[in-house]
């Protein structure tokens, strides 16, 4: 992609199955793959599959399912053909790929090359690392990214700490994931300004960014002469590793050392110089593969390890009164320039920034592509806690069950309706590129189709009276139409 924007999981989806079949050569890369991308039912089918002798009749596969749980069923085998863990033979069977099945029981089991999941430092160049030492150091490294994107790189990010400004390199990744723009002259010097897609990056969770940016960087590993699969390979072995624990870089070649280098400037290992004999895993590195059932509390304690704030900022620390004034209580410097970003700042206290949201500033923030819904998902979910209760205490009071809807919403009705006139007047026509799925033979045939789409995540609209749906991805739709088609034909 010449002009990629912000990477999710499902950049991995179009890779090609050669290089799926190149992926799965390494064990820590299937069994990061299964923890991460399957859903409950998906991963018991593997590990069905697994150690099973013979292909699994399809028809077989019918009975382990409960017939309720069909939309389940179908989205799990969906997810096996998407990450090409399975394949179904010329005789109607399932069966696990072969480097895949191979490369998971070697994960699950041990054997193989000891030094698959890192081999570790005896004794460490630098015992006196501690995991406090680690998280610090990631702190500062992606809050420094955090803090550069959002333009408070000049603000210490504790009074304590050390501005840590992103590399070149970083700075050339957010750019190419259209996160940044760089405004200035060569001679003056350049700053970033963020963009819409820089925003939302800004409001994810913290592993979804660290990931977003690290598949950004796999996108563009072929402009330094490595292969994406090889630089997947070794972030998932990176994945694999214990926190706290120093491994050796003794047996590492040009190209892993170089990776190493690049992961230390995003806070995701740390390395005392270049030039040591070993290397720590951050908890930014060992979150990267959690669970996928697991990741909301996973996530939490990331948070709460590596955020800067005070402990009431990660429970919401956002008041909003109706005369659109705003207090947080934070002393965050990133928080600081994100509130600027759609208010005007008024005052700033230790522990209290005072700000006022108003036509020009909301409508400053749409006219960097920021959007309305983005400004109030961020005041939502950063909201104090007051106002939470406030909110469930007005809801309860309503018997109107349409004020009810209306009390329960966190900030004030007012506000929200302003925020959306504000951006009316700027807002600008947006186009989602996709298919339009139309001219289907009978109506159970359409809602079979569209209910498979929204299942999936990729259904964006849909017109039960003219019954047609549009779609942002065809691939696993029409494997679904062709599988159906074929099982009717059958019957």
């Amino acid at each position: 992609m010449a002009d990629s924007d912000v990477q999710s999981w499902e950049y991995l989806e179009r890779l090609q199955g050669t290089e799926f079949y190149r992926l799965y050569k390494n064990p820590t890369s299937a069994l990061a793959i299964f923890r991460k991308r399957l859903s409950s039912l998906a991963k018991s089918l593997v590990m069905a599959l697994l150690y099973l002798n013979a292909p699994l009749p399809v028809k077989d596969l019918d009975v382990w399912v409960k017939p309720g749980s069909r939309s389940e069923k179908e989205h799990a085998l969906d997810l096996l053909q998407r990450y090409h863990i399975t394949a179904v033979s010329s005789s109607k069977a399932y069966t696990l790929t072969e480097n895949f099945s191979r490369s998971l029981r070697q994960a699950l089991t041990g054997g193989g090359d000891t030094k698959s999941f890192g081999e570790i430092a005896h004794p460490p160049s630098n015992p006196s690392i501690t995991v406090e030492d680690l998280d610090g150091f990631a702190r500062n490294q992606w809050e420094g990214i955090l803090g550069y994107m959002v333009g408070n790189s000049a603000i210490p990010l504790e009074s304590t700490s050390t501005v840590v400004d992103p590399s070149p390199g970083v700075i050339e990744l957010l750019k190419a994931g259209h996160l940044i723009e760089l405004a200035g002259s060569s001679r003056l010097g350049y700053s970033p300004k963020i963009t819409k897609d820089g925003f939302a990056f800004v409001l994810q969770d913290i592993n979804t960014q660290v990931w977003s940016l690290l598949f950004l960087y796999v996108d563009h590993a072929e402009d330094f002469a490595m292969t994406k699969v090889a630089v997947l390979s070794f972030l998932f072995l990176i994945s694999s590793l214990e926190l706290g624990q120093a491994y050796t870089k003794s047996h590492l070649d040009a190209d892993q050392l170089r990776i190493l280098s690049d992961l230390s400037d995003f806070g995701i290992i740390y390395q005392s110089s270049s030039d040591s004999l070993d290397f720590y895993p951050t908890r930014l590195a060992t979150t990267l593969t959690s669970d996928s059932n697991t990741s909301s509390s996973n996530n939490t304690n990331l948070s709460s390890a590596l955020t800067t704030s005070s402990t009431s900022q990660a429970h919401g620390f956002i008041i909003i009164e109706t005369n659109y004034r705003i207090y947080a209580y934070t002393s965050s410097p990133l928080q600081t320039s994100l509130l600027g970003l759609f208010t005007n700042l008024r005052s700033r206290h230790p522990n209290l920034i005072t700000a006022k949201m108003t036509k020009s500033s909301v409508q400053r923030a749409v006219q960097m592509g920021i959007t309305a819904e983005q400004i109030i998902s961020y005041l939502t979910s950063h909201a104090h806690p007051q106002m939470r209760r406030h909110a469930i205490q007005a809801a309860s009071a309503a018997s109107d069950p349409a004020k009810a809807a209306q009390a329960a919403s966190v900030i004030p009705a007012t506000v929200l309706d302003q925020i959306h006139l504000w951006q009316i007047e700027k807002d600008r026509m947006t186009t989602t590129p996709g298919y339009l799925m139309k001219q289907f033979g009978t109506q159970a045939e359409y809602e079979r189709y569209w209910q498979f789409a929204d299942q999936i995540g990729v259904l964006v609209w849909r017109s039960d009276r003219k019954r047609m749906f549009f779609v942002n991805q065809i691939d696993s739709l029409r494997r679904f139409m062709k599988s159906s088609r074929e099982s009717g034909a059958e019957g």
